[in-house]
């Protein structure tokens, strides 16, 4: 008999701890990326934290058709919940659709959904608010060209990846602030897409300058494009204190450009606290509990004279 009541204690035991693990599907654009890897390992370290729960993290490859086999493999499997930071983020209909049929929680990371403001229930967007990075960026170099005693200046714009939400409105928060009348001085003379690359940045940094066009500073949408900017200006020997040279992300290599009085400005983008709140905003839809379905964390203006603060968190 006393047998019998130890094996049914253990078996009690054994299915409350299944009952109370939590397994989420993590589905990410892209493995090789500085950015994402932040961000990937936000999450995987917050959830080492947390008793029961289990990240299945994903590598999609940059392909929307293998981000969306692996949601519905994560839907098949019976995954608790599901985060997703999307390859295009004209394509998150049929993500959503996918996980709502079988009644799964969803959550959208970093890169904002076109269906954002029409999500299913139990559905939610965890990032910072891209009104405030390119706009923090860009009123920065404005106030240093401005600095400078510039009346007239000129400006390249290096884009991120056009199917990317995040690229549109940082490349739109730069238009916006210099239509304002304190910066209107400013002019846009190229804008091309390097998408997201350090590599594309620097092809296109090498094309501008051997086809002589003139500029007085590079804003880019991300850190990887401008530190790939940076290395074109150097090899053609440009001085750098003649450009003013902005991003957003700060990066480690971003701050070491900082640093090195390469990099002007950037504006931090706290990807492991977007990680964590990912994975917290997943853990309580699965669970019942409410969640806003924006939830954003404050971009940080990044510049020499607050770096030594973002150097430590790195």
């Amino acid at each position: 008999m006393r047998k019998v009541l130890i094996a049914s204690t253990m078996a009690a035991a054994l299915m409350g701890t299944a009952a109370s693990a939590e397994n989420i599907g993590v589905s990410m654009a892209l493995f090789d990326d500085n950015f994402l890897t932040v961000l990937r390992n936000g999450m995987s370290d917050y959830a080492g934290t947390l008793d029961g729960v289990t990240l299945q993290i994903e590598d999609a490859q940059n392909d929307v058709g293998k981000q969306l086999n692996q949601i519905q493999n994560f839907v098949a499997s019976g995954v608790d919940a599901i985060i997703v930071n999307p390859v295009d983020t004209d394509a998150t209909v049929a993500m959503s659709e996918a996980a709502s049929a079988a009644g799964i929680p969803l959550v959208y990371v970093n890169r904002e959904p076109v269906n954002v403001d029409t999500l299913p229930e139990k559905q939610a967007f965890v990032a910072s608010n891209e009104l405030e990075s390119g706009t923090l960026e860009t009123q920065e170099v404005c106030r240093l060209l401005k600095e400078q005693g510039k009346t007239e200046a000129k400006a390249v714009v290096l884009m991120g990846e056009l199917s990317n939400q995040a690229a549109r409105m940082r490349t739109q928060d730069i238009k916006d602030v210099i239509a304002t009348p304190e910066c209107s001085f400013i002019t846009i003379v190229e804008e091309q897409t390097a998408n997201w690359s350090r590599t594309q940045g620097t092809d296109l940094m090498t094309n501008w300058l051997s086809a002589g066009v003139e500029f007085d500073a590079v804003i880019a949408n991300n850190d990887e494009m401008a530190i790939g900017a940076i290395q074109a200006l150097k090899a053609a020997g440009r001085a750098m204190d003649t450009v003013v040279v902005g991003g957003v992300d700060a990066t480690a290599d971003a701050l070491a450009a900082m640093a090195a009085g390469d990099l002007d400005v950037t504006v931090f983008q706290n990807a492991a606290g977007q990680g964590q709140g990912a994975v917290d905003a997943a853990l309580k839809l699965a669970r019942g509990e409410a969640v806003e379905k924006k939830v954003y964390v404050p971009f940080e203006l990044v510049t020499p004279a607050n770096l030594a603060d973002y150097q430590a968190k790195n």
